[in-house]
Order: structure tokens, then C-alpha cells, then sequence
């Protein structure tokens, strides 16, 4: 709005709608309302060994973070993960390298995202278990197989993205080979590898989940997945709910914590994003 001698005064915001601007507020309102959703459920069934209430759930929860059971099981299943998430890291970056590099390399990644890509990692895990026995290397060779591509693939379309004009920019400043991908390529192309690590990272932590469901106990990993299959069986499930729940609250951690963290401070800050 205009004041009479032609200043813009703006309108001071509501406090319902400062509060709304507030992103981690909305997101806590959703999470609000959905636990609601569950407790008003489970208790309109009325039966804990179909679908027991978000309360119930909570209580089993906690006990297990009390008597140390989840924590642990979390544990030694973000080791695990942490580990193959880094080696599919490290193996989509010299790839991605690659295949920037030369022709013969693009062509050698392509044909193997397209076969590997849509390839469910836990359909390799009976050849890793016969390859590399009854240890953590199997589920670390799983992890590794849906961590890679998802990552290459999105590194490189972010690459081939690139404005040509930006290369051309940086190669008029002497820039080549591994700086002129470090100075202008990366941050060019970092909101496709930011979403390929994202990706990658719920690819690797559901088959992980998936892994240990069925071979965990083999493993002597002992994870989430594990605990969540014993519960299964000795029928509590609310127990089978808190192992779940545990899942979901280690991705919110990741997504709103870290990869939200590095976000703000690469592509918002960078202004490539609003």
C-alpha cells in the first residue's frame, strides 16, 4: 500500500501468518495431524495385532530407547549403510569423471544404468551372500549397487546441463580437466547431485531395511530390519510399529537436518534456489 506523499508502507503480517511463513511449524502441523489420524484409527480397529495407536506405539518406543534395544539396532544399521553409502559415492564419482572425460566413458555409464539401474538390489543379495559368505560385505554389496547409479545418473544429467556458455567461460580462464569440474561443473550441476545423493541415500536405507528383514540375523548385523522381523514373530506389534517408526524418524533426521543444512548453505546461498 501507498502512503499519501508515495512511500510504500507494507502491511505488518498477522501472527497466525508469521507462524504459517514458518516452515518447520507446517511441517510439525502435518505430523500433528497425521499421528492423530493413526491414534484416532487404532483405536476406532481396537485390536494392537493389526494396527496398534500412535500412543501404544510411542510407549513401545520409548521403552525400547530406555533399555537401549533401538538405539543399538539403529546403530549397527546406519554403520552398515554409512559404509556402502560412501563406497556408491565414491564409485559414482569416478564414473560420473569418466564419463565426462571421454565419450567411450558416457557410453560405458549409460549402459550400465540402463541395466543396473532398474535391477532391485535386494534381488543381488543370495549371489552377495554366496560371493562374499555370511557377513556384513554382502549387505555392504547391495547397499554399494543401489547407492551408485542413482548417484551417477543424476551427477551426470546435472552435468550435461551445464550451460555451454558456463564452460566456455571457465575454459577462457584456463580452466581444465579436474578444475574446471571442481570450479564450474559441481556447483553448476550441485541441485542434480544434491538430489541424486537424497536418492541414493533412501534407496540404500530401504534396502538395508529390506536386506536384514530377511538375512540380518545371518549377517550378525542385528539392525532394525532384524528387530522389526523378531517382533513380527513373537506377534508384538507395537514393537514391529516402534522399529518402524524409528526408520521414519532417522529419515526425517537426515532430510531436514543434514541434507536440508547442506542446502542452505550451497544452493540457497548460491541463489539457485528460493
Amino acid at each position: 500500500m501507498s502512503a499519501p506523499g508515495g512511500t510504500i508502507v507494507e502491511k505488518p503480517l498477522s501472527t497466525l501468518e508469521r507462524l504459517y511463513n514458518q516452515a518447520w511449524l507446517r511441517k510439525i502441523f502435518i505430523l500433528v495431524v497425521l499421528a492423530s489420524i493413526w491414534e484416532i484409527y487404532g483405536r476406532t480397529l481396537d485390536n494392537d495385532l493389526l494396527f496398534p495407536t500412535f500412543t501404544a506405539t510411542l510407549a513401545a518406543f520409548f521403552r525400547g530407547v530406555a533399555d537401549g534395544t533401538l538405539p543399538l539396532r539403529a546403530w549397527g544399521s546406519v554403520k552398515i549403510l554409512l559404509v556402502g553409502y560412501g563406497i556408491g559415492i565414491v564409485l559414482a564419482t569416478l564414473l560420473t569423471g569418466l564419463a565426462i572425460a571421454s565419450r567411450i566413458g558416457t557410453d560405458f555409464l549409460e549402459t550400465m544404468t540402463s541395466m543396473l539401474n532398474p535391477l532391485p538390489a535386494i534381488a543381488l543379495l543370495p549371489l552377495a551372500l554366496i560371493w562374499f559368505g555370511l557377513g556384513n560385505g554382502s549387505l555392504v554389496f547391495v547397499l554399494v549397487h543401489s547407492v551408485t547409479w542413482a548417484i551417477a545418473l543424476n551427477t551426470h544429467s546435472g552435468f550435461l546441463s551445464v550451460s555451454r556458455t558456463l564452460t566456455m567461460v571457465g575454459r577462457n580462464y584456463g580452466l581444465s580437466g579436474a578444475g574446471l569440474i571442481r570450479k564450474i561443473l559441481i556447483p553448476a550441476a550441485f541441485p542434480s547431485i544434491l538430489t541424486g545423493l537424497k536418492v541414493g541415500w533412501a534407496f540404500a536405507w530401504r534396502t538395508l531395511i529390506a536386506a536384514e528383514l530377511v538375512f540380518g540375523v545371518s549377517s550378525g548385523s542385528g539392525g532394525l530390519g532384524w528387530f522389526i522381523f523378531e517382533n513380527k514373530n513373537m506377534l508384538d506389534i507395537p514393537n514391529v510399529f516402534a522399529g518402524l517408526l524409528t526408520v521414519i524418524l532417522i529419515g526425517l533426521v537426515v532430510e531436514n537436518l543434514i541434507f536440508q543444512t547442506i542446502e542452505r548453505h550451497t544452493i540457497r546461498r548460491w541463489g539457485m534456489q528460493a
